[in-house]
């Protein structure tokens, strides 16, 4: 319900699932060990490197496919979904990080075992939580009583979620009217009636009765007035809350900042930095062992350029970066080498909408251009941006400064993730949409961005290429 309480859940089942991991690898250990036929074995003993590295690849996993995110106990769909992904992949990266280790003698029989008992402790602890963590929480902690202030359609709409997460130790005490206050009609979709009272006997209510918890439903111009009441809840001790729906932003996360000893109310429509750096981390790595891998195919594609036609083997151009930052970026040219000079005449053959100029078969592209436009391997010399931290992997495609220009205001907005070399929108077809589509899909990734989506994009866009539906 509350973010805090979902982040506790969130850190409760990570703690949970390393720990029946690595009991997970100790029962296939032991089950392995007892199928006498199967030879050579090698118990856990003999590298036990491999027990920290599984709890640190099940808590990445983990964190990265969300499964910590909004956590609900009580959600029974995600007891089977969250440990199948947890478990599946957990233990390929495992296999891999053991094959690339060298560690040639781990049991590939003991890393099955040890995915299908993972899943089942996961299951069977996720099913726990589900039949048990309410009545325990109430056992332990009670009820939670709140009491709602305010008026307007988002006080009954908050007072629903409660009542619908009683089962979670939340109880709806009653309300306190401002001015006119809550309506029998407004209220009539509770399950049950609630106390009303006005806002001067609050002081009376709060000493004579149990409320843990008071939030605030109320325009600006009230809130301005509750001083004295925020004070009053404060001296006794009473968790305040005040819902923020007089702000515009729509999609923004909302949290408080202290700059100093000066708090702030932020709000944010784009990831932090902090989860990013994450995300800069495994863009190195794969960019650095993309280049050692793909070194010899650069290097043959540099000499087809070269021989084919006149010009430079790379083509440099600015672009805007993250915040709207300009920075040079490469690819193997693909274009005659007065291409540029050449683009006024072409503008009426112009096939997209927006401030882009595309052209299918575009008549200034070299017959090798175009067999590397057809794979993207023209995009392959980006990979040094992405070294250097202009680009990303996956994000919003690094616009031109003429075509920012030109941007409407919403459109803006997509500047603020690092730009990429594939995003949702090349799992549609880049060539086959609208500029409006395109921006909408920018948008629609930043407002739903984790690493699981990376990596859904990525896996989703290497046959793309593969089977040339690269750009155009």
């Amino acid at each position: 319900m509350f973010a805090r309480h979902n982040r506790l859940m969130g850190i409760i089942f990570l703690m949970g699932d390393v720990l029946l991991a690595l009991a997970s690898l100790g029962l296939a250990d032991d089950i392995r060990s007892h199928l006498a036929s199967l030879r050579p074995f090698y118990s856990l003993s003999n590298y036990p490197g491999i027990v920290p590295l599984t709890a640190f690849i099940v808590a990445g996993v983990g964190a990265l496919s969300g499964a910590y995110r909004e956590v609900r106990e009580d959600d029974l769909g995600r007891a089977f979904t969250d440990p199948l992904k947890i478990a599946l992949t957990s233990t390929i990266l495992l296999f891999a990080a053991t094959f690339a280790l060298e560690l040639v003698f781990v049991s590939r029989l003991l890393l099955g075992f040890y995915a299908l008992v993972d899943f089942l402790l996961m299951v069977i602890f996720r099913l726990i939580a589900w039949r048990f963590a309410a009545p325990l929480r109430r056992s332990v902690a009670g009820f939670r009583n709140f009491l709602l202030v305010g008026e307007g359609p988002d006080l009954a709409e908050i007072a629903r979620t409660l009542e619908a997460n009683e089962s979670r130790g939340i109880r709806l005490f009653g309300f306190v009217r401002i001015q006119n206050g809550p309506t029998d009609a407004l209220l009539g979709g509770l399950s049950r009636s609630y106390p009303i009272v006005a806002l001067p006997e609050l002081p009376e209510l709060l000493r004579s009765q149990i409320i843990d918890e008071v939030i605030f439903v109320v325009s600006k111009e009230h809130l301005e007035k509750l001083g004295e009441t925020f004070l009053l809840c404060e001296e006794e001790g009473v968790k305040t809350r005040i819902l923020l729906s007089f702000f515009p932003q729509v999609i923004s996360k909302v949290y408080l900042e202290r700059l100093g000893s000066k708090p702030l109310l932020t709000f944010s429509a784009t990831p932090e930095d902090e989860s990013l750096l994450v995300k800069r981390g495994f863009d190195f790595l794969m960019a650095l062992v993309a280049l050692i891998l793909l070194a010899p195919l650069l290097l043959i594609l540099a000499v087809l350029v070269k021989l084919t036609s006149h010009g430079p083997i790379l083509f440099s151009q600015t672009r805007c970066g993250l915040g709207g930052r300009r920075f040079t970026l490469y690819k193997f040219r693909s274009m005659r080498a007065d291409a540029d000079l050449l683009r006024e005449e072409l503008a009426a053959l112009n096939e997209v909408d927006g401030p882009v100029f595309k052209i299918r078969n575009d008549p200034r592209c070299t017959p090798i251009g175009r067999f590397m436009r057809k794979f993207s391997l023209d995009e392959l010399p980006q990979l040094f941006n992405i070294l250097k931290g202009d680009m990303s992997f996956v994000g919003p495609r690094p616009p031109l400064p003429q075509e920012v220009d030109k941007y409407e205001r919403w459109q803006r907005r997509r500047l603020r993730m690092h730009p990429g070399l594939t995003c949702l929108w090349a799992l549609e077809g880049r060539s086959r949409l609208s500029f409006r589509r395109w921006m909408e899909l920018d948008l629609q990734y930043i407002d739903h961005w984790s690493m699981m989506l990376d990596w859904k994009i990525l896996l989703k866009t290497i046959p793309i290429v593969l089977v040339g539906r690269g750009a155009s």
